[in-house]
């Protein structure tokens, strides 16, 4: 069974910056992609942020050049550095991962619970 829990969500001024964390535990052979994404009230789930095994990544533009992606290999985690922080980046965050068991079959898709981080004006 693997699982993700997310860390690091919180309350933070405008301009401010908060690092959001997601470990993935249980039988993991490997991690093939970590996103982020947010779900603000009112608005649909959104991408954030995706890394994938060989590194690659991307951004939604509303976050280029403020937030960055990143992940630990070895301790099969995931962060997501947040900076210059905005209001209209008020939302639930949380950690999706496709991930390989050691039987070395398909990799399946987990979500973890999320996170809440708001942003005062």
């Amino acid at each position: 069974q693997v699982q993700l829990v997310e860390s690091g969500g919180g309350l933070v001024q405008t301009g401010g910056s908060l690092r959001l964390s997601c470990a993935a535990s249980g039988s993991i052979f490997s991690i093939d992609a970590m996103g982020w994404y947010r779900q603000a009230p009112g608005k649909q789930r959104e991408l954030v942020a995706i890394i994938r095994r060989g590194g690659t990544t991307n951004y939604a533009d509303s976050v280029k050049g403020r937030f960055t992606i990143s992940r630990d290999v070895a301790r099969n985690t995931g962060y997501l550095q947040m900076n210059s922080l905005k209001p209209e980046d008020t939302a639930v965050y949380s950690c999706n991962a496709d991930i390989r068991g050691y039987d070395l079959g398909s990799s399946a898709n987990y979500w973890g619970q999320g996170t809440q981080v708001t942003v005062s004006s």
